[in-house]
């Protein structure tokens, strides 16, 4: 099966969260959810380019996508004390573009998730009245979050219900090892997100196409 054709700004959804080891489930269940919806994920992680700078990739791909989840849960400080600012900066660029760009850019739509409700408010405080959700750090919290969110931003009424996006998230991994084995593939290939989006869409295409 090809791959799906470059998405429509109004179907892209930008996903600003960590990407290390220990988010890897949330990010999985985010990536999941937001296919499964009929919406399109997006990441810094999407493009190699060494003639774009890493900046410079996450302005286009704001700017090309309507929807942003801005999971802000990890700005703790490092073993070396420093805070991380990744995901602020990211979340800041989105806001800009929302409040300040022009044309289709000011009907962008903003989530904030979080791990729990006001946390927020001890750190940047300047983000209230924007949607924020926590998800408690479990997978299943994020996708009943996300798909909430989508149905209530995105006006369909053809999104299948919370549970059943739980239910097939569950098989669907249940299903990586033989999805990988039959790609000739091992998890590690998964680092790469091409690879995953790929695996992702494949089988929420069988799932839902058949």
């Amino acid at each position: 099966m090809s791959a799906p054709d470059k998405p429509a700004y109004d179907t892209r959804v930008f996903i600003n969260c960590p990407f290390d080891d220990a988010y890897w489930p949330l990010f999985q269940a985010l990536v999941f959810t937001v296919e499964y919806c009929g919406f399109t994920a997006c990441c810094a992680l999407e493009v190699e380019d060494s003639g774009e700078t890493r900046a410079e990739k996450i302005v286009r791909l704001i700017a090309d996508s309507r929807y942003g989840i801005h999971d802000i849960s990890r700005t703790e400080l490092n073993a070396e004390y420093l805070p991380r600012f990744n995901m602020p900066f990211e979340f800041g660029v989105f806001t800009g573009f929302k409040y300040g760009g022009r044309g289709r850019q000011k009907d962008k739509v903003i989530l904030v998730l979080d791990r729990e409700r006001y946390r927020f408010q001890r750190f940047i405080s300047d983000i209230a009245g924007q949607d924020i959700r926590a998800h408690g750090n479990d997978p299943e919290k994020v996708i009943r979050e996300v798909r909430a969110w989508l149905q209530s931003q995105a006006g369909r009424r053809d999104l299948f219900g919370a549970e059943h996006i739980v239910g097939r998230y569950r098989v669907f991994t249940a299903d990586i090892p033989d999805l990988l084995a039959g790609l000739n593939k091992t998890a590690a290939d998964l680092a790469n997100y091409q690879d995953f989006h790929n695996l992702v869409y494949r089988w929420i295409h069988r799932d839902t196409v058949g």
